[in-house]
């Protein structure tokens, strides 16, 4: 079979509840051999799991259903393949209403394909080790509800191989998806590491959609962003040798630059000489970034070396509740009055002798990230108290919702605006399980 030259992917996510519209101008005019769609954080299969224990048809991505019934007929039409993680903590779930969106939309012949065995809840056992705390997985105290794999692109590239015109899987590594695409287009050995090692570069880079094209990096007065509100969605012109081009449709806002992209290569890489991920330990060490034209960033230099041993795998535990309630203050004195109000609120949570875990009153845009560590340079005209009650009860949460209420009568004058809310806390964890004992399968669907 003869290989592509050049291969066009594009991203349009980066997380659940990324803009659509990016990702729809990419499958119409993007002129795309892939799409990914990037959507789990690391604690939205936590979630999702919750949702599934509910509903067993329940699990999957949220925004799958409005995706897919604007992404599916540009694709066809244009062949674009799309890879997922939609799939959440029920990929087949998720696989199944592709499928019926198909039928409704008059897509047929569609080959989706599902890839499960990230969830290994069945494989954990007591005396794994708590990767951020060293400590065995038994001290966690909430109950564990999921345990999701990060999976490479192997699964993917096998579905790809069987006809997938869509691949929608649960906990893959973000990058994975990318590299899947490449690997299966430019025929890449497993072992391959160099070429893996760029894929995964092109993976990263892409992963969070908007990022690598201006999002996140604008700072008005030191690097502006033109047009953030037309954002476009990245676009990867790849070479089988591994260089890629980095670029965006044009007519949209943002830009690509070579700052834009190293700021994307560092981001939520621990050690940029040994990026561990599923598929390959990757090197950034070296990765340049020449800009040839606006708008395009050729990116090149990623070495690898063989993975690691182990599977990372996230777990979701239930760790109690918190309760929130929040009040404004506003005009001359508002900052005063809003430290009496968190003064008061400090206290009547001391009264209550609740078993909280942790308790945190701020006053949003003068301490709540640096305490008061950074004076604010001018006496502001608003100010807003939050109080934010860590428990183990969902009673408790909501006795704590409620004291914005009594302050509005008995505290300082001027407050408005009171706001409650009440929310189960899933946190997560990480542990290692041997590689042998991941087992990923894919099955095939159509419409």
């Amino acid at each position: 079979m003869a290989r592509p030259v050049v291969v066009r992917v594009g991203e349009g996510a980066g997380t659940s509840r990324a803009w659509i519209e990016p990702a729809v101008e990419l499958a119409k005019r993007g002129r795309l051999d892939y799409l990914c769609l990037e959507c789990l954080a690391e604690r939205t299969v936590a979630f999702a799991q919750l949702a599934r224990l509910t509903n067993p048809k329940a699990g999957y991505d949220p925004y799958l259903d409005r995706r897919m019934r604007l992404l599916l007929q540009p694709c066809r039409e244009n062949r674009t393949r799309i890879l997922t993680s939609a799939g959440a903590a029920n990929p087949v779930a998720g696989g199944e209403r592709v499928l019926q969106i198909a039928r409704d939309l008059n897509v047929r012949g569609l080959r989706v394909a599902v890839v499960t065995g990230d969830d290994v809840l069945p494989m954990l056992h007591d005396d794994l080790t708590i990767a951020e705390t060293g400590k065995p997985l038994s001290d966690l105290a909430g109950q564990i509800v999921s345990a999701n794999a990060y999976l490479g692109a192997e699964p993917m590239v096998a579905a790809l191989a069987q006809g997938a015109q869509v691949v929608i899987a649960g906990r893959v590594a973000d990058p994975s998806l990318a590299l899947a695409a490449l690997r299966h287009a430019f025929g890449w050995k497993a072992d391959d590491w160099n070429r893996l090692a760029a894929g995964i570069l092109v993976g990263h880079l892409t992963e969070c959609g908007p990022q690598v094209t201006g999002g996140y990096f604008a700072d008005p007065g030191r690097k502006d962003v033109p047009d953030l509100f037309n954002i476009g969605a990245p676009i990867a012109e790849c070479h089988a040798d591994g260089t890629a081009i980095l670029t965006k449709l044009d007519g949209t806002g943002g830009q690509v630059t070579p700052a834009t992209c190293t700021e994307q290569l560092l981001y939520e890489v621990h050690d940029p000489g040994s990026y561990l991920t599923p598929d390959v330990t990757a090197d950034f060490s070296q990765v340049r970034f020449t800009g040839e034209k606006p708008d395009r960033v050729r990116a090149s230099g990623a070495v690898g070396r063989p993975q690691p041993e182990t599977f990372k795998v996230t777990v979701g535990y239930r760790d109690g509740y918190i309760g929130e309630t929040q009040l404004s203050y506003g005009g001359a004195g508002c900052v005063s009055r809003g430290r009496l109000a968190a003064d008061v609120l400090r206290k009547r949570v001391d009264l209550m002798q609740l078993e909280a875990l942790e308790t945190r009153v701020d006053l949003l845009g003068i301490n709540s990230l640096y305490g008061d560590a950074l004076a604010p340079p001018a006496e502001p005209r608003e100010v807003r108290v939050r109080l934010a009650v860590h428990t183990r009860s969902r009673e408790e949460a909501e006795l704590v919702a409620g004291l914005a209420d009594g302050l509005t009568l008995g505290g300082p004058y001027g407050g408005g605006g009171p706001s409650v809310s009440v929310r189960e806390v899933i946190a997560v964890c990480s542990v290692f399980l041997p590689r042998a004992s991941v087992h990923p399968s894919i099955t095939m669907l159509e419409a």
